[in-house]
């Protein structure tokens, strides 16, 4: 046969950055046209994390804006990042795709009895017009605390990747990976599987212009929020000759009439859903990122009523705005709690509590450090706020109780100080992940009981 090319464009981590999506969305239209006209195969696939809750637009309608613009750029395929798999409700997570009109393709997400989602398929083969065969694999980041708390199983990626790897071999000319794995993964993957051309990486918004090449395979990078398309080609003639790849910077390509309108009016469209009055206040709770705050008090009260612990602690800054008085809408909670982060409960003993307040204490660069990820959305860290906890003549008082070497207590905090970069021990500490619901449904959840 003739050498054929087989281009494969593909975006990740996107996390409804969208400033830049009508370009994105142009560019893979014409670029599909124009390889029609010239009859080579074109590909276009999303690696995941195109999602993220702290976008008004998706927030408003848990994700299933996102599969309209998906569909609107006539996607192919898509994998599952962390941000659809775990902040959202198994039940939202059912129904996200429901008006796809790609493949969305994952194979280490399971039903909690083994079985796939009746939306996934674990790997899917495309039949080129030439006859060509291309087989697409795809796994997601395992957080089994989470997925397994949410009612999934997640397996584990290596295992169920060399199976399906295994059986695309029998059926397939090509085989290429979608990874939500991140790099090191992926660089393990390539190492381990020997029938892999192409890896499309995300998940740790690495970027790799021209690519990585990790023995037969080459890896891809197209870092996040929607910076780049990456734009990969595969040389095929009776076998792979040679792959290529490289990334398109969204800003470099022409400006779409009117997309800052669309953007505009997508945000407009989150806000008019989402303003529905929750509760409504009696005062004005101020927020303060350097001090502890009326607002603080309130998630406070809010956090310990809903996890039933016995003590909390958390970072001021996370409250992005003051809750006025009067009616609170969900889209003011939205803008003051933006943030997909989940409360988590952890039980620590009397001399592990000390330890933890001793690096709370000794963190005096923490208040003013900008933080970026670990689902934070905000500023600046903040102040690190503790409640029910204090210390007397040199001991343990919680919640009124004074603690003893040997005691255990309750502790509630927010799930991305138990990730280990903040305190190491944590993340090795068993917890409980407080889900589906996220900072901000605790605290209306709260508000709407408490000025009932």
């Amino acid at each position: 046969m003739d050498l054929e090319k087989i281009h494969i464009y593909h975006t990740n981590d996107v996390h409804s950055h969208l400033e830049s999506w009508p370009r994105t969305r142009s560019y893979l239209q014409e670029r599909r046209a124009f390889h029609e006209q010239h009859d080579e195969a074109c590909f276009v696939l999303d690696i995941g994390d195109f999602i993220d809750r702290s976008n008004i637009f998706t927030e408003a309608t848990l994700g299933k804006s996102s599969v309209t613009l998906l569909n609107e750029a006539k996607y192919d395929a898509v994998t599952i990042g962390n941000n659809e798999g775990i902040t959202l409700a198994k039940e939202a997570l059912n129904q996200l795709y429901d008006q796809a009109d790609f493949d969305i393709i994952v194979n280490n997400l399971k039903e909690s009895n083994g079985e796939m989602p009746a939306w996934a398929q674990p790997y899917h083969v495309y039949t080129l017009a030439s006859g060509v065969k291309l087989a697409v694999v795809a796994a997601t980041a395992p957080f089994p605390d989470y997925y397994n708390n949410l009612g999934w199983r997640i397996d584990d990626p290596f295992t169920c990747l060399h199976e399906s790897i295994a059986e695309a071999r029998k059926k397939a000319d090509i085989i290429v990976c979608m990874s939500h794995l991140g790099l090191t993964a992926d660089e393990r993957l390539a190492e381990q599987e020997g029938d892999v051309t192409l890896i499309f990486g995300s998940h740790t918004h690495h970027v790799l212009e021209q690519g990585k090449y990790i023995n037969q395979s080459l890896l891809t990078g197209g870092g996040k929020y929607g910076r780049y398309i990456g734009h990969s080609i595969i040389h095929f003639d009776d076998g792979v000759q040679h792959v290529e790849t490289e990334l398109i910077e969204t800003a470099s390509l022409p400006p779409e009439r009117g997309e800052h309108r669309e953007v505009a009016a997508q945000q407009r469209y989150g806000e008019e859903l989402l303003d529905v009055e929750v509760f409504e206040t009696t005062r004005f709770y101020n927020k303060e990122w350097y001090h502890y705050s009326k607002l603080s008090h309130f998630f406070a009260e809010a956090l310990l009523d809903f996890s039933d612990a016995d003590c909390a602690f958390f970072n001021a800054g996370i409250f992005l705005t003051d809750m006025n008085k009067g009616a609170v809408t969900a889209l003011d909670i939205h803008r003051m709690l933006p943030h997909p982060i989940n409360a988590c409960v952890v039980e620590l003993t009397e001399a592990q509590l000390r330890e933890m307040l001793a690096i709370i204490d000794d963190a005096h660069d923490w208040p003013r450090r900008e933080l970026r990820g670990l689902g934070f959305r905000g500023n600046v860290v903040g102040k690190m706020l503790t409640y029910h906890i204090t210390q007397k003549d040199g001991n343990l008082v919680v919640d009124g109780k004074p603690l003893v070497p040997g005691d255990t207590v309750k502790v509630v905090t927010l799930d991305m100080f138990t990730f280990g970069w903040f305190f190491p021990e944590l993340k090795v500490l068993p917890k409980t992940y407080l889900l589906p619901q996220f900072l901000r449904d605790i605290l209306t959840i709260y508000g709407y009981k408490y000025f009932a």
